[in-house]
């Protein structure tokens, strides 16, 4: 639409809508293609949709930018809050907020500080997760069968790696041809890598037993595809050890951590996969020369040995050790006899003892049976005696209702002449006794105290 003329002003009128038109399609057309300069801002990774935004600035000014997501996918360098960067793409704007943008297709860290600070966040990271901790390095074979070469097929590399190996000991070379340089040469050598490692052992095509990953000198630009993350994964993954021999003896990538070794040139790693064929023909062949001697010297010395074992043997029947072990085996025969003997004599005493305690305790049961008879014969006498002993007592007396009359001696009074008067006497009866006085000559004596009615005295009270 065209933008309509002012008589009055004979200024151009434009609607806001023609206005951004205009102004994206100058935009566009004078800034198609541009290479941008800055440090990356505001950068969150990619959003939802998989599209990444974030700023480009600079000490004076700042321009928004957009990755789209399938762009995204095959950037080499991804953003990095902080990194600079040199970007290509096109500017365009966005009319919605009036506002202009640059579209990103590629990004290349700007200056070798740039790279170095992108290398080493990457192999931080790397580290981290443990992919070049030198307890998961395997240890090389001696003398591989076959070698797996991933490098390009038509450098000097190749020839110099065949050429070594040649000379040092023959060994049967696969060549994975890969590029070394550019945008797809990280992808390329990891695929290389994990299809040496997919090959099955003792299939068509033979599986290597050790793998070199080889590139000549370059620049840090250059030497970029061994640094890919890709890479260096693949490289830390392989089953088969891996020996990285990448640039010259100065320069490092980051395979060179994750390799099982690191060799400094090409030419190196040759060096490191095979021995020496002629110095090792000369170690096996005084290897031969000593082993034969030994074999030698060893046949000389079982010789001896039997002869010396033979003389040591009619030694020993004729020794004093072998005549005393002889004596000695003898008196262990006659030992043996004897504890037999004496065995068999203590259980015949066994048995007799056993059988005379058996009489003894007969004779014990006997003897207890006769000794209970007699004691019930002497219990049943004892209590007869002591009834009659009962019966016959000065107490069974007492207990029929007498009385006994004792002097101050403790002697029985028997008649009224053995009491006098005024002398004192004791009359016992069967549950006590009383003290009494005699009163008056002949007649009968008056009692101290009163005696219990009832109870008769014997002796001079009948």
């Amino acid at each position: 639409m065209e933008p309509e003329s002012n008589p009055a002003t004979n200024a151009l009128e434009w609607s806001v809508s023609d206005l951004s038109g205009a102004l994206k399609r100058t935009i566009e057309d004078q800034f198609g293609f541009v290479r941008v300069r800055g440090e990356i801002s505001g950068y969150r990774g990619p959003s939802a949709s998989g599209h990444v935004y974030f700023s480009l600035k600079d000490a004076n000014a700042k321009i928004d930018a957009v990755i789209w997501k399938g762009v995204f996918g095959r950037l080499k360098t991804k953003p990095q809050e902080g990194l600079e960067i040199i970007a290509t793409g096109k500017i365009t704007t966005f009319p919605g907020k009036s506002a202009y943008q640059i579209i990103i297709d590629q990004i290349e860290p700007a200056g070798l500080g740039a790279l170095m600070a992108l290398l080493e966040e990457r192999r931080r990271k790397l580290a981290t997760e443990g992919l070049f901790d030198e307890a998961r390095k395997q240890l090389l074979p001696y003398l591989p069968e076959v070698i797996g070469v991933i490098t390009s097929p038509t450098g000097a590399v190749i020839r110099d790696i065949l050429h070594r190996l040649e000379d040092r000991f023959p060994r049967r070379v696969l060549v994975w041809p890969v590029r070394v340089q550019g945008e797809t040469s990280g992808a390329e050598v990891a695929v290389a890598i994990r299809g040496f490692n997919a090959l099955v052992p003792g299939g068509a095509i033979p599986r290597p037993d050790v793998l070199i990953v080889a590139r000549g000198g370059g620049s840090l630009e250059d030497l970029m595809s061994f640094n890919d993350e890709a890479v260096v994964r693949a490289a830390a993954a392989s089953d088969i050890p891996l020996i990285s021999a990448v640039g010259h003896e100065t320069d490092w990538t980051l395979i060179d951590y994750a390799s099982d070794l690191r060799a400094p040139t090409p030419t190196g790693a040759a060096e490191k996969v095979v021995p020496v064929r002629g110095e090792l023909l000369v170690t096996v062949d005084d290897l031969s020369r000593r082993r034969a001697a030994a074999i030698r010297r060893l046949f000389e010395q079982r010789r001896q040995e039997r002869r010396l074992s033979a003389l040591s043997q009619r030694l020993q029947r004729r020794s004093p050790q072998v005549r005393l072990g002889m004596a000695r085996e003898r008196l262990a025969a006659l030992t043996q006899r004897l504890i037999a003997a004496r065995q068999a004599i203590l259980r015949e005493e066994k048995k007799h003892i056993g059988r005379e305690r058996e009489r003894l305790d007969q004779l014990l049961m006997r003897g207890r049976r006769a000794l209970a008879s007699m004691a019930s014969q002497r219990r049943a006498s004892v209590a007869a005696s002591a009834q009659l002993l009962e019966a016959l007592s000065y107490t069974g007396v007492l207990k029929r209702g007498f009385a006994l009359v004792r002097d101050a001696g403790g002697s029985p009074v028997r008649s009224t002449a053995s009491a006098q008067s005024g002398s004192a006497l004791t009359v016992e009866f069967a549950d006590g006794k009383v003290a009494v006085t005699v009163d008056g000559g002949s007649g009968p004596p008056r009692p101290q105290s009163r005696p219990r009615p009832g109870l008769p005295l014997p002796g001079l009270f009948d």
